[in-house]
């Protein structure tokens, strides 16, 4: 069992940056995968960005390459998305998972173990 705890979510203007923080327990951090998602009211979860275990490699959904960037502490079992040049369409609950389904995933059925998820509310 891994248990994940989000922070940093919040409201910022169009343009903005924030950074979420993800932390692990329960497990070994370094042997997995992790990915960040994020859903808005009556829509599936999106996949947003996946990191490798050791934090080598990563990749992004389409619409978030060139802003956002994931990356990892090993030694603080933490995963971060950092979050730049934010847009209204940002807007939404992002969550941390560990990720089962092999790199390369991008569908939720492929993550486990969600964090509780934290709003972004970006205005324009």
């Amino acid at each position: 069992q891994v248990q994940l705890v989000e922070s940093g979510g919040g409201s910022v203007q169009a343009g903005g940056s924030l950074r979420f923080s993800c932390v692990a327990s329960g497990r070994t951090f370094s042997n997995y995968d992790m990915g960040w998602f994020r859903q808005v009211p009556g829509k599936e979860r999106e996949f947003v960005a996946a990191i490798s275990r050791s934090g080598k490699f990563t990749y992004y959904t389409d619409s978030v390459k060139g802003r956002f960037t994931i990356s990892r502490d090993n030694t603080k079992n933490t995963v971060y998305l950092q979050m730049n040049s934010l847009e209204p369409e940002d807007t939404a609950v992002y969550s941390c998972a560990v990720q089962r389904g092999g790199w390369g995933s991008r569908g939720p059925n492929d993550y486990d173990y969600w964090g509780q998820g934290a709003q972004v509310t970006v205005s324009s």
